[in-house]
């Protein structure tokens, strides 16, 4: 029996009592914090929230705060001892909460495993990890995609592009400037681009600039490997100073074969977002390009042959202030009966976490492709994309991972991210400043200045 149900049960007998006691005839309300703040995504989860209610009579107040607040907001109402019941939240906060108090491990522990643990993408759900239980429920995330042309690996009998060797090969085959360059890498130093899928890179390979205790050497063999494959992804790059914009253009075009980018560049593909249209013919609204597209999100590297995939997760957690019975009802239905509204708010960037409800393995997955996609025009993602594609895009949850998380570094990561020492270093070596031994030797002692 789930435990709306239970509560269902509940709701009858307490209003039999009531027949009784008239005083408790006040309805039963919980808080909820989003972070989906915008009138429309907002819209959702309140509809949502509304159809929770119809199902167990408790009453959902739908609190929208923004992600920059947050933290603020939480800290002040732990101290206070004013949480809501339930909060949806980033994953940067997850850990650092679960340690602080702000969550109820047992509940939201409760609530996963109430929701079936094997139901979860495997990789989200390890972020959250704690001490043997769960700092949160993972609901929905995104991944670094490698974006490539599946026709032309097709008909050139090429491996999918989900390892280094791989990408190589197929970038052997199929560069030909100026029609063709195999790939198109950002090289701009200053930008977060770079350093997002740098570090997409080198979690492929098992490379990570922290551990447990804070700063780590990064590992000479496994960082060399890194060096020498992101100069020739870079190789086959047009020259210049390059980031997102150059990317999509170029991808656009029909002019590279592969990129790394977001799921938000799905509907773009397809011709459904005007400010951003595909041009590989003179129809900006073709879905040319997207049935010539395929994504994969796992990459590995050749010291870290199971792969990783740079992930962003959202998860739900019961507050250490909450009616934890109520919490875990509204967190399971919105995890399964509200799953669908809940992954409508952007289906391009909200993965299905859950994939199976227990008994269909692919039962949130077949859903998700159910779900329109796109701004100016919508079309669902399973009438652009096929099954296998589909599957490929969400898979990569299975194997999520940032520098930081489960070390509870995050904070750290973030720190070497921002002063975009990774990159600039990263540069140098591929513009000859210095060889891969010196460049990694200097990455571990600028490194060692970040506090």
């Amino acid at each position: 029996m789930t435990l709306l149900k239970k509560l269902s049960l509940r709701a009858t007998l307490a209003a039999a009592a009531a027949t009784v006691t008239l005083g408790m005839a006040q309805a039963q309300t919980i808080q909820f914090w989003t972070t989906e703040e915008q009138p429309d995504r907002l819209a959702k989860q309140e509809a949502m929230a509304a159809d929770f209610t119809a199902a167990s009579g408790i009453a959902v107040e739908v609190i929208p705060i923004s992600e920059s607040e947050m933290g603020n907001r939480a800290t002040a109402a732990f101290a206070s001892g004013e949480l809501p019941d339930v909060i949806y939240y980033p994953l940067q906060y997850a850990l650092p909460w679960a340690e602080a108090g702000v969550i109820d491990i047992d509940a939201t522990t409760e609530a996963v495993e109430g929701l079936g643990v094997d139901t979860f993408q495997a990789g989200a759900l390890n972020m959250a990890a704690f001490d043997g239980s769960y700092a949160g429920v993972p609901v929905d995330g995104w991944t670094q995609l490698v974006v490539y042309r599946s026709d032309l690996f097709e008909a050139n009998g090429l491996a999918a592009p989900d390892s280094y060797a791989d990408i190589v090969a197929a970038m052997e085959v199929l560069h030909n400037p100026p029609e063709m360059f195999g790939f198109v890498a950002p090289t701009k130093v200053d930008e977060g681009f770079m350093s997002q899928v740098l570090e997409h890179v080198m979690l492929s390979n098992g490379v990570s600039p922290v551990n447990n205790d804070g700063l780590a050497e990064l590992d000479v063999q496994a960082t060399t490997e890194v060096l020498e494959f992101y100069k020739q992804i870079v190789d086959a790059s047009p020259e210049g100073e390059l980031y997102w914009k150059q990317s999509r253009e170029l991808y656009f075009a029909g002019q590279a074969a592969m990129i790394i980018w977001s799921p938000f560049i799905l509907d773009e593909l397809a011709g459904l977002r005007d400010s951003a249209p595909p041009t590989i013919n003179d129809d900006p609204q073709s879905r040319e390009l997207a049935s010539k597209t395929a994504v994969i999100t796992t990459l590995a590297g050749p010291s870290n042959p199971d792969g990783a995939a740079w992930a962003d997760v959202r998860y739900f957690g019961v507050s250490s202030d909450a009616d934890a019975d109520a919490a875990i009802a509204f967190i399971e239905y919105s995890m399964s009966e509200g799953y669908g509204q809940t992954l409508s708010i952007a289906p391009e960037g909200k993965f299905p976490v859950r994939q199976s409800d227990g008994s269909n393995p692919t039962a949130y997955l077949d859903l998700w492709a159910t779900l329109p996609v796109g701004v100016d025009r919508k079309a669902p993602l399973g009438d652009i994309y096929p099954a296998d594609v589909i599957a490929s895009i969400a898979s990569g949850l299975s194997t999520a991972n940032r520098w930081g998380v489960t070390e509870g570094q995050l904070s750290l990561a973030s720190k070497i991210n921002n002063s975009r020492v990774l990159n600039v270093l990263v540069r140098e070596y591929i513009d000859g400043v210095r060889d891969a031994a010196a460049t990694v030797a200097m990455m571990n002692e600028e490194l060692a200045k970040i506090d």
